[in-house]
């Protein structure tokens, strides 16, 4: 069995597959494993430099202890408090606690009795969007509309659902308070998506990091990657790395195999891809049963990448927070950069600001700061082009400084990440970070499904069902390994 991709999607359903007594080789085209998990270490400072809070962390307890070792015997999984604090235009703050008992308190005392309420009535409201979607539609294979509507228990439950509705539409009518509207648009960008464009079910997606809290991993989100990893090879996964794949060939029956891009041929009657959806349908796999999936995947939109700039700072933060999120003035010029006729590195952005409270991160009396801005993808912007990802690194840390966050006298060095390294890095269409937006009711429902039209190619990772981020590809993960089945 092969698997393509180390990522965190191949990585998972890696190890649930060699659990189930499977024979699995993973072929990476990066020199390691992770894919967007990624970490550098320079100088005594260790930066995580893709995802930084982890929730649903049942999702990787059942995880390990599926697959052997429970998972706090590997790593340790701590609380963040807040999980974030956010500045607001007119320089309010609102930091977020980790318990959801403790919400409501937080909201009122920082915005107002009567915006607590309002939010605590949209929270109810995402309860039962949840109970909804969570099992039946998230951790189960979802083929197209007809399995979204068996899954629904009647027409009220796809009422509630209501895919015509936006996230943006639900604040403007539920919220009163303009900055709580300002915080539920941010949970679009969760899927790298439109608040504007993306359904109001996605109030799931706030109410889930309420519900279950946010979490981190001492010594860097990048240590679940590397357990995982370890737990993989522990269960006899083999892997090769600096291996790109060039073509998943097929025949009449299904999935015949590999062809690296060396010219070898690997034979296998099953493969995994953790590869972009549309990487795979538009370039690994040119069997004429794709047509359909390349059709739908050219109907929706990548989701957008991120400009990220990992600074060594010196000396320490006073009333630090793990997560800050400092909003621009104008919220829909940002979204009018990156989805708009005339995409451009968005000139007033949000700044999302992680600096964990972890000792082993950065060398005593510093600080290892990882600062992320949403961004076009590449080839919709050339972040390639002579000095502009220093000119827009400079204005990036000018934005903090406007917004009350002025580390550059504090500055030892800088390292830059554009779109464009994201799409060399980890193979995904411009850069984007999540695969597919959900800029619209069937690329936010309806992702590309795990189980390829080709017999015994199946998807995983966070392209396909059911998305992006930590949490949705270990479930993805969960589904493809039911769907494989037992050796």
């Amino acid at each position: 069995m092969a698997v393509v991709g180390a990522g965190m999607g191949g990585l998972a359903v890696t190890a649930r597959l060699a659990r189930a007594g499977h024979t699995v080789t993973v072929y990476e085209q990066a020199p390691e494993h992770g894919g967007k998990l990624g970490v550098l270490r320079r100088e005594g400072f260790t930066f995580d430099t893709g995802p930084s809070l982890l929730t649903l962390p049942q999702v990787y307890r059942d995880l390990f202890a599926e697959t052997g070792a429970p998972l706090d015997d590997v790593v340790d999984v701590v609380p963040v408090e807040p999980v974030c604090r956010y500045r607001f235009p007119d320089g309010s703050t609102l930091d977020l606690p980790h318990a959801e008992r403790d919400v409501d308190a937080a909201i009122a005392g920082a915005l107002g009795p009567k915006a607590a309420r309002d939010w605590r009535a949209v929270m109810n409201d995402a309860e039962r969007l949840w109970d909804l979607v969570g099992e039946p539609v998230l951790q189960n294979p979802l083929g197209g509309v007809r399995d979204l509507v068996r899954r629904s228990a009647s027409v009220r439950d796809l009422m509630a659902i209501a895919p015509w509705r936006t996230l943006r539409g639900l604040g403007e009518r539920r919220l009163e308070d303009p900055r709580l509207r300002m915080l539920l648009d941010r949970y679009a960008t969760y899927s790298g998506s439109d608040p504007r464009r993306t359904p109001a079910l996605m109030t799931v997606v706030p109410f889930i990091e309420q519900r279950f809290g946010g979490w981190y991993v001492l010594g860097g989100l990048r240590r679940l990657g590397e357990a995982l990893f370890e737990r993989c090879v522990l269960l006899g996964a083999s892997f090769r790395f600096d291996t790109k794949v060039e073509t998943i060939e097929t025949r009449a029956g299904g999935v015949s195999g590999l062809v690296l891009r060396d010219g070898e041929r690997v034979d296998a009657d099953v493969v995994v891809s953790d590869a972009d959806a549309a990487q795979l349908y538009g370039a690994l796999l040119p069997d004429r049963r794709a047509r359909r999936a390349r059709r739908a995947l050219r109907k929706v939109e990548p989701s957008l990448s991120g400009f990220v700039l990992l600074l060594a700072l010196r000396g320490r933060t006073p009333d630090a927070a793990h997560h800050r999120v400092l909003f621009p003035a104008d919220y829909d010029a940002e979204f009018d950069s990156i989805f708009g006729k005339d995409p451009r590195p968005v000139p007033d952005p949000t700044v999302y600001v992680c600096h964990p409270a972890d000792p082993s991160m950065a060398p005593d009396g510093a600080e290892a700061w990882f600062v992320l801005v949403n961004a076009p993808r590449q080839g919709q912007v050339d972040w390639t082009a002579p000095g502009l990802a220093d000119r827009y690194a400079d204005r990036v840390l000018e934005v903090m400084a406007n917004r009350g966050l002025d580390v550059r006298d504090r500055l030892l060095w800088r390292e830059i990440r554009t779109p464009a390294d994201w799409e060399r890095d980890t193979g995904s269409v411009g850069g984007a970070i999540y695969g597919t937006s959900s800029n619209g009711p069937r690329a936010a429902l309806l992702r590309p499904a795990n189980r390829s039209p080709v017999p015994g190619l199946f998807l995983v990772g966070g392209s396909a069902h059911p998305g992006g981020g930590l949490p949705l590809v270990g479930m993805s993960a969960a589904i493809v390994s039911r769907l494989v089945g037992p050796a």
